[in-house]
């Protein structure tokens, strides 16, 4: 089931949710709609799922026109972030009432529907569930028994809204993970929102990162992470130092660290922008003497030991900015760091953006 989102545009009153976003999703990919709260992601799977209208645009499933399509006809698995279970039935009756209230036409037999439920309790791994009440379950058991649901109607599109969003970390890695290996078995094509960056990363085939109503990029998790479009999507997409200064007809004027504006008199013809860099904590490296032109100094602030991995608290010399580097604990033993020393750093590697100033 591929879907192709033509231009939509939705809004509340006077605030707009969503602006002119175009979408193509193939058929059995596992899509993640990336976002901070407020940003349009799930007013987007609404719209997919039949339960909004855009005020402008299309939507197409397959290649047919699904957009004034209500939700019964849309033939969409839902998965809601609070389960959404009814607590007086069993995990089967709940599995099994999507199929229990189709028209009499199209309703399975009662054995079909039982025989059903039982194969989508063992796809789930809830067989010795069955005859247990949601109250009874664990949030990540809760869970799959409302995946379970969705399935039972056999949907060419599974949504799934923040699924994991009201369980504790330890779960959510567990679920998402479960959830890859199942779409690799099931090959639906399924679109998930999220707010949680590693999560995204993990699950999905394609990334779109949206913010404020917009698309600002669409790729594989590596592409989105390694080769961010914009410094939206570089900031959001994990830990980030960033570092201003000023451009001059691609002559900076203010490199690493970030030093205070400098007032320049504009050659004529000059284009004057500002200067974004951009360095994640990891692209930082850390030496106690100086080994290159491109090292700026800092003090040591903090260090925190617990984890993988070790991380650096500095304060830049020049600039008094805070910024933070990520070490292996090898390095970190090599270094034998103190708080309140002088180190030299140097970016290993770094994204600019120039931004035009109106």
């Amino acid at each position: 089931m591929s879907i192709h989102v033509e231009h939509v545009t939705k809004r509340f009153g006077t605030f707009t949710v969503l602006n002119d976003v175009n979408l193509q999703v193939e058929s059995g990919e596992l899509v993640a709609l990336l976002g901070p709260s407020g940003c349009g992601k799930t007013t987007l799977l609404r719209i997919l799922a039949g339960l909004e209208r855009p005020d402008q645009g299309r939507i197409f499933l397959h290649g047919t026109e699904v957009t004034d399509q209500r939700i019964t006809e849309r033939r969409v698995g839902f998965v809601f972030q609070h389960y959404a279970l009814f607590r007086h039935m069993t995990v089967a009756d709940n599995v099994a009432f999507g199929l229990n209230v189709l028209p009499r036409a199209q309703r399975p037999s009662a054995v079909r529907i039982q025989e059903k439920v039982h194969e989508l309790l063992r796809l789930v791994q809830l067989q010795a569930m069955a005859d247990r009440y949601p109250s009874q379950l664990s949030g990540g058991q809760r869970q799959r028994v409302a995946l379970a649901r969705a399935l039972a109607v056999e949907p060419r599109l599974l949504l799934l809204d923040e699924p994991f969003g009201a369980l504790d970390a330890k779960v959510r890695k567990e679920l998402r993970r479960w959830l890859r290996r199942l779409h690799d078995e099931l090959h639906i094509t399924g679109i998930i929102v999220t707010h949680d960056q590693e999560e995204a990363l993990e699950v999905a085939d394609r990334v779109v990162v949206m913010h404020q109503g917009n698309v600002e990029q669409i790729g594989t998790p590596d592409e989105v992470y390694e080769n961010p479009a914009t410094p939206f999507v570089y900031q959001f997409l994990g830990d980030v130092n960033v570092f201003h200064g000023r451009a001059i007809q691609e002559r900076t004027i203010a490199n690493l660290p970030p030093l205070p504006d400098v007032d320049s008199v504009l050659p004529a013809g000059a284009v004057d922008e500002r200067e974004v860099t951009f360095v994640r904590p990891h692209d930082l490296e850390l030496n106690r003497y100086r080994t290159n032109s491109e090292q700026f100094e800092a003090t040591v602030r903090y260090i925190l030991t617990a984890g993988s991995r070790v991380r650096v608290e500095l304060v830049v010399l020049e600039s008094e900015q805070t910024i933070e580097v990520e070490l292996t604990k090898e390095r970190y033993r090599d270094l034998v760091l103190r708080e309140g020393e002088v180190v030299f750093v140097h970016p290993r590697h770094r994204q600019v953006f120039k931004i035009p100033q109106s």
